[in-house]
């Protein structure tokens, strides 16, 4: 493990690299702030910062819900082939079971957030959050099923090589998700055509 001190050294290294004076007024501190930005944009592979996922017996408020439940938002990731952003939006829906837990709805965001701060593949990215939230759930009384479509622009395509506006859309699906096309047509409804 490398220190600080040396992962600015080694930015200024890069910044030579390319043509550039890191001396240069406007560079002085670019470093230091690229050291801070990797601190913040790669939090996945902190433990201490991965987020408690919050779970409610399901029925506690005299209702057992065994409906869809679904969640949309966006996240950031960067891809581990050419360190380049992808970024977009998710879809992510689970039918609890009735014996089973509920999750805080705000939980579902902050793990697509954290396991999206890592460098990887967008197909990696989908199963690390199902995984996540189905471990929350637990395994005596697991959900009857969950699903995840995420859908983002890729800058290592957008911005270099083939250099083409495109949007790539991966899946994971359990239970009664791949099971079931009935309940499979019923989440991919919600899911904005664009």
């Amino acid at each position: 493990m490398i220190t600080e001190e040396q992962a600015k050294s080694h930015i200024r290294d890069l910044l030579e690299f390319v043509g550039e004076d890191p001396d240069r007024v406007g560079l002085q501190q670019t470093p230091d702030r690229i050291v801070r930005m990797f601190k913040e944009m790669f939090r996945g592979y902190d433990p201490e910062q991965k987020p408690v996922i919050t779970t409610f017996p399901n029925g506690q408020d005299g209702i057992v819900y065994d409906n869809m439940i679904v969640d949309h938002g966006t996240f950031y990731s960067l891809c581990e082939h050419h360190c380049r952003t992808f970024f977009g939006e998710y879809w992510f829906a689970y039918i609890p079971n009735n014996y089973g837990r509920i999750l805080g709805l705000s939980k579902i965001a902050r793990v697509v957030d954290y396991c999206a701060a890592r460098m990887q593949v967008q197909e990696r990215l989908v199963h690390d959050v199902v995984e996540m939230l189905a471990d929350a759930l637990g395994d005596e009384y697991p959900p009857q099923g969950m699903a995840l479509v995420m859908k983002a622009r890729h800058m290592c395509k957008e911005s270099r090589g083939a250099r083409k506006e495109g949007e790539m859309v991966s899946t994971c699906l359990t239970g009664i998700f791949r099971r079931d096309p009935r309940t499979r047509d019923e989440f991919l409804s919600y899911i904005s055509k664009d």
